[in-house]
This record gives C-alpha cells, structure tokens and sequence, in this order.
C-alpha cells in the first residue's frame, strides 16, 4: 500500500555540478525537493520506488545497486541507486531521470528502506500507467515512491519546446492536482496534449495516481516554477 510520494523534477540541472554557475538559481528547487524526501523518511516504508520518464533502453525495472553517470551532460559523476549490492551489469544504467532521483536520495543521505527504480515510457497509455502504479503500491505493506518528472518545456520563447500558449493552464492543472493529491485529475491529464508540450511527468505522475488510488493521502504542493521556460513541480503526499 502506498504511504508516501514525493514528486521532484529531473531536469539535470538539479546537479551542483551539471549546472555549474547557474547552481545558485535552483537552490529554492532543491531545498524543496529535500523537504519532499523528508515526507518519504518520515514515512518508514518498507519499500522505495524512484519512478521517472525514460527512453529506451532505460525503460523498465532497475534494482537497487543499479548506477548511473552524468557524463552525458559533460561531468564526470556517477550515483547509484541505493545501497551497493555488488555488479548488476550494463542493462540496468540508470536513465537520466533516475540518476537525478538517485542523487537526490544521496544528497538526502537516504538510508530507510530498499530503492528500486522504474523507467517509464512518455508513450505509456493513462491505463497502463494507472495500473502499473497500483501494481507497484502492492509490492509492500508500506510502499514510497519517488516520482520525477517535469511539466511542459513550452512555457517561454526560450524553452526547449518554444512558446506554447496551452502550457501554463497544463502546468497549473498538474499543480493542482499534485497539491490536492488528487488521482482522478492526474489521470484526467491529456496525453496528447502532454506530448506536444514535452511534458515528460506525465506518465510518471499518472503512475503515482495509480499507486495513490484508495489509499486516502493528503498532499502539499512545495514548488511551482518555470525557470528556463520549463515547469518545475514538487509535492509531498503522506
């Protein structure tokens, strides 16, 4: 049963190291990621599962142990996800946002339960994500789950996306709907229209409302920004 979540960006740039001169302007974002992890510690769960957007091959289970590395973004640094349980081979390199997610559990000097981490494709359909989430949510008697994944990447002329007027009323619905802990209007979220605004935390966060389902939690929106013309959400369900 699901007993917490915590819902954090994944956007590299959360790495001191990654965003390099430019650290200082998320500190507000990480402090709010830190207290959403607090929520999850405070929970005692038997189990940890970091839920994040990814492309092939980073798409499905990883275990706990697996690493991952932000090379790609031009730094030498790898994290890992959890304890170190000895080699679990190449297949399970953390995609981007679960390396994100592994960082901040390190940062958090995480030290609870077991991690797992969970790839998921941005085409995943609402009902599969819903019952993958309700899936994960009996995988123990107290489940926590980490969920990355950022709003839309259209929300000024500079974003990644460009402009796209349909953006900011998209980020607020997805706001809403986390500060609410509210399953029913993250599964209302439209795809399609996640899709065209690059809106990676879509299938992730109808994950969480698949995992949420029944279990009565209360939530507290922590961060709702657009820096960089992307948008930035941190929420606290317990």
């Amino acid at each position: 049963m699901l007993v917490a979540a915590a819902v954090c960006p994944c956007p590299p740039l959360l790495v001191p190291e990654v965003a390099a001169g430019a650290a200082p302007e998320l500190d507000t974002l990480r402090d709010a990621c830190a207290d959403a992890l607090g929520v999850l510690a405070a929970a005692r769960p038997d189990l940890l599962i970091v839920v994040g957007p990814a492309d092939p091959p980073g798409r499905g289970p990883h275990p706990e142990g697996a690493t991952g590395t932000f090379e790609g973004f031009g730094v030498d640094l790898g994290v890992r996800l959890g304890r170190d349980l000895g080699p679990v081979g190449a297949d399970h390199s953390l995609p981007p946002s679960l390396a994100v997610g592994a960082w901040l559990l390190a940062r958090a000097e995480w030290a609870g339960a077991p991690v797992e981490g969970l790839g998921v494709g941005e085409p995943l359909a609402a009902e599969r994500c819903t019952s993958t989430g309700r899936d994960l949510a009996a995988r123990a008697e107290r489940v926590a789950l980490l969920v990355m994944g950022d709003g839309s990447a259209c929300r000024t002329l500079k974003a990644p996306g460009y402009l796209d007027e349909r953006a900011e009323a998209f980020d607020a619905a997805a706001a809403r709907a986390l500060g609410a802990a509210d399953p029913d209007a993250l599964i209302a979220l439209d795809e399609s229209l996640a899709y065209e605004l690059k809106a990676a935390g879509r299938a992730p966060w109808q994950v969480l409302a698949g995992a949420a389902q029944g279990a009565g939690l209360g939530g507290r929106l922590l961060y709702e920004d657009a820096p960089y013309g992307v948008g930035y959400l941190v929420a606290a369900w317990s």
